[in-house]
Order: C-alpha cells, then structure tokens, then sequence
C-alpha cells in the first residue's frame, strides 16, 4: 500500500483495494486476521477501529504500516475538506 493515507476514508479505501488486489474476501481476511468481519467492514467504510485492529489486518494481508512526514495536502483534499465545513 503506497497509497497517500490522510483520513479514516483514505485508509478505509486502501485497505479495501488491498485486500481485493490480493484476491481476499472480506470473510477470509477476517479469517486470517483473527477479527469479525464487522470490524473490516468498519475499518474498510472509514470507521474508527483500534491500532491493534488494524496492525492485525494489514499483517494478515502482508502488509506494515509505515509513518511519513504529511507534507502540503492537494489542492483537491483542500476542496474536499472545506467543503465538509460548508455543509456543516
């Protein structure tokens, strides 16, 4: 997973898009992570799960996670952030 992670959704979306990548259901991943497919499917729609939870998918998935300075966001993630405060 390279992709660029700035929010729950982004993680969400990039974990689903590794487990498909990968060829696992949702239903095995859970499987081979050792946690209810209730809490992939939290984790895969940009819930809030724990680090523990997560660590657990991605190493079922032969994945790490890797920690990197953010840097300037995109000019589509400004537009995408400020126009959440604008429907609030």
């Amino acid at each position: 997973m390279s992709d660029i992670v700035r929010t729950l959704e982004d993680l969400g979306r990039t974990v689903r898009a590794a487990r498909r990548a990968r060829g696992l259901t949702a239903v095995e991943l859970a499987r081979r992570s050792g946690r209810s497919r209730d809490l992939l499917h939290r984790l895969e729609t940009g819930r809030d799960v724990s680090a523990a939870a997560l660590l657990d998918v991605l190493r079922a998935m032969g994945h790490s996670l890797s920690v990197a300075p953010a840097g300037m966001p995109t000019l589509e993630e400004m537009r995408e952030r400020f126009a959440k405060d604008e429907e609030e």
